[in-house]
């Protein structure tokens, strides 16, 4: 009989960050088509053209969904497939419960910190689609500022912790950081633009990027103190309390976001698109081609699997540095997939066209391939290690059995 006490060993880091992978391709591939008119040639040649261009509102375009009113639908997806998600792999038994039963089982609930830790990803979510909306600063800084921000904070938190960092965490890290500074920053770095201007970052920003890196602080802490262990009932524990918490957050805070929206402005602001963009997410979304409200499912539905993935990531008993590193390379090498694929699929002619991934982003995935070889080749080697010795003393084991006989 097996010892039901035994504490469960965690399945490996790398199948998560496979279907990491796996589904933020899809997931960033539907977004990209939708968000950026690429199924618009079918409203009519001046819708089209109109719509493509940007100069019609985007609520006029029935195939091009702004990213913020795709936020909505997208969010009540991703709810569904969690609780189907959770409730199939029946992991709301790790969950804390509560004294109240429905239909003889207890109601399970989050305790403080995974509360916290919950609230902690809807304000990444929320932070993250703030940061894109603000006048003045350019998309690729704040990604820049927000996941280079990651990557510098997981070790300050293993070092809180007491973990140890591996050297080829490290490498990793650096190699990670180095990938996002040439994908992002690399075709600005020799334009007419000043360093002032690129470094552009304005009072809301600041405010934006202390928020999220503090949300993932928070997290990361939570995540070290109650779950990254050994032991991978406490992995599902941690992760069903904050998944009951996470992605629902996300949707009450773009409620309550949706009940400001201005309506029609003459020169409306960033902000004012953003909230009118989450408003028609709630109402007129609804009304759109089938299509477009079939893919919005189905991206909320991968949108919801890159949470788990990325979640069982973070939540592995290593150091904070290695898995950070590995969550951030795998949706960076993700990343260049889906933009190639965009490619392939709405350009017939893919010379000299936007939509193909730059030199710079081909050599930031070599660099994030690169990482990816620091983190798995150390312990693959020390797995050859350890199974050679076990071969050598089994082989060795007979011999020495035969000698004892002997000597008797």
């Amino acid at each position: 009989m097996t010892d039901s006490t035994k504490p469960k060993k965690h399945v490996s880091v790398w199948w998560f960050a496979f279907g990491y992978f796996a589904v933020y391709i899809p997931y960033s591939f539907f977004t990209k088509m939708v968000s950026g008119g690429l199924m618009a040639k079918d409203d009519g040649p001046e819708m089209v053209q109109a719509c493509l261009s940007k100069t019609a509102d985007y609520l006029t375009c029935p195939l091009r969904v702004n990213s913020f009113e795709w936020l909505p639908p997208t969010i009540m997806a991703s709810i569904i497939m969690m609780l189907i998600f959770i409730t199939s792999m029946r992991w709301w038994k790790f969950a804390t419960q509560t004294s109240f039963k429905v239909g003889g089982h207890t109601l399970p609930r989050p305790r403080i910190w995974t509360l916290f830790s919950g609230i902690c990803t809807g304000l990444v979510v929320v932070t993250t689609t703030l940061a894109y909306t603000i006048d003045g600063v350019s998309i690729v800084f704040a990604m820049l500022l927000m996941r280079g921000g990651m990557l510098i904070m997981s070790p300050i938190v293993d070092t809180i912790f007491r973990r140890h960092v591996r050297w080829f965490s490290w490498a990793a890290l650096a190699m990670s950081l180095l990938a996002l500074l040439i994908s992002n920053f690399g075709p600005y770095a020799f334009g007419d633009a000043t360093w002032g201007e690129k470094a552009l970052m304005n009072t809301m920003l600041a405010i934006d990027l202390i928020v999220y890196l503090s949300a993932y602080f928070f997290r990361l802490s939570f995540m070290s103190k109650l779950a990254k262990s050994n032991n991978a009932d406490d992995t599902k524990k941690f992760f069903v309390e904050e998944q009951m918490v996470g992605t629902p957050s996300i949707l009450i805070i773009l409620f309550i976001a949706s009940l400001f929206a201005p309506g029609i402005v003459d020169n409306p602001s960033g902000l004012d698109n953003m909230l009118n963009g989450i408003h028609a997410g709630f109402t007129t979304f609804w009304s759109r081609p089938g299509i477009i409200i079939g893919l919005a499912v189905a991206a909320g539905i991968f949108s919801q699997f890159n949470g788990v993935f990325g979640s069982l990531i973070l939540l592995d008993p290593s150091e904070n540095a290695f898995a950070v590193a590995i969550n951030r390379c795998s949706s960076i090498l993700a990343g260049v997939i889906a933009s190639l694929a965009v490619a392939i699929v709405f350009v017939n002619d893919l010379k000299d066209q936007p939509l193909m991934p730059d030199v710079y982003t081909w050599v930031s995935a070599a660099f994030v391939v690169g990482a990816l070889l620091f983190l798995a080749l150390p312990k693959m080697f020390a797995t050859l290690e350890k199974q050679r010795k076990a071969a050598e003393a089994a082989a060795a084991a007979p011999l020495g059995e035969a000698e004892s006989e002997e000597s008797k």
